[in-house]
């Protein structure tokens, strides 16, 4: 048995510029794996991301740097004892859960022992921006169901009420993305309460948050910078009560698939997010959506075009995507 893998850079051009506390995008920048044997191809793409420390050709070198164990057949429990949990592990991760699923015949998430997922609906992210600008993309996007709304510290107060003033019947959740401090944290919460906002994200920065230490909140708390693997999980109780699972920090699918049973047997809610890549990064994620409180697919959603065979949405409701972009066997 022998493995063939190709690594590639990929850039897609989003529809309109991307926002956060960090900083803002035009493209998203991914890196694909593709593995091939005995004349079957299995595929997975992840997005470096620099708050982790990552970047395309570090995660490119390291790999690259799989080679050669690959090619001797290394499996999926090998890559997770072998390499950190990140972007690069996701990639390769997932290359394998697809070429296995081409090998055997058997669907992936079958494979996983997976829920397979009933049609779900994704968050739409109103990027950060100052309260006019947010307050008209809301409006644009008051029709959809659930919106994911990117805050930033100074001006949320606005932010929040602009937003729920021009999306009266959506509901809210939003993702501060570590930017509140402690000072300004029960303001910040309050604010939210009183839009009926359900869950706040990641409000202060993973490792400097002990003002979340004990609170009761009447919101749902949310890890994400502060959670990657399921070793995180026993140490964010005092502080969140729900967490996102993204597979580029988990490592890909088979630590995620750990972490969603660990989260719910702790009592976590559970949300599953993604970075901004295509529906290759997706599709894999989708399969944890069954036992999850929200969704947050949206991605492919804010890219000008998607690869082929893409997540089939309508509307907000992700009803799946073509076998052939992920997981599926071969017909």
């Amino acid at each position: 048995m022998t493995r063939r893998l190709i690594t590639r850079r990929q850039a897609w051009p989003l529809a309109q510029a991307f926002t956060i506390s960090r900083g803002s995008r035009t493209e998203a920048v991914v890196v694909s794996v593709e593995l091939e044997q005995d004349g079957h191809k299995g595929q997975g793409e992840c997005v470096p991301y620099p708050r982790y420390g990552e970047t395309v050709d570090g995660v490119i070198a390291d790999i690259q740097a799989l080679e050669a164990r690959l090619a001797d057949g290394m499996d999926r429990e090998t890559l997770r004892k072998t390499m950190p949990a990140g972007a690069a592990r996701n990639a390769v991760d997932c290359a394998m859960w697809d070429l296995e699923a081409k090998l055997t015949g058997i669907p992936a998430i079958e494979a996983a022992g997976l829920t397979p997922p009933p049609p779900v609906t994704t968050a739409y992210t109103i990027s950060l921006g100052d309260p006019e600008t947010m307050h008209e993309n809301a409006r644009k996007a008051q029709a959809r169901p659930l919106l994911k709304v990117k805050l930033g510290g100074v001006g949320d107060l606005e932010r929040i009420a602009a937003v729920r003033e021009a999306a009266p019947n959506s509901t809210l959740i939003v993702d501060a993305n570590e930017a509140w401090e402690a000072e300004n944290l029960a303001d910040y919460v309050a604010a939210c309460a009183k839009a009926d906002v359900k869950l706040i994200e990641q409000p202060m920065p993973a490792g400097k948050d002990d003002a979340l230490r004990g609170a009761d909140f009447p919101i749902l708390i949310c890890a994400d910078e502060s959670l990657h693997t399921s070793a995180d999980l026993e140490g964010l109780r005092d502080r969140y009560t729900s967490v996102n699972i993204k597979l580029d920090k988990t490592g890909g699918l088979t630590e995620a698939i750990d972490v969603q049973n660990r989260a719910l047997e702790l009592g976590y809610e559970v949300m599953i997010g993604c970075m901004v890549g295509t529906s290759l990064a997706m599709a894999p994620a989708l399969a944890l959506t069954a036992r999850a409180s929200f969704v947050d697919l949206d991605a492919p959603l804010l890219l000008a075009t998607d690869r082929d065979h893409g997540l089939i949405y309508d509307g907000s409701i992700i009803r799946g995507h073509d076998p052939a972009l992920w997981g599926g066997i071969e017909g």
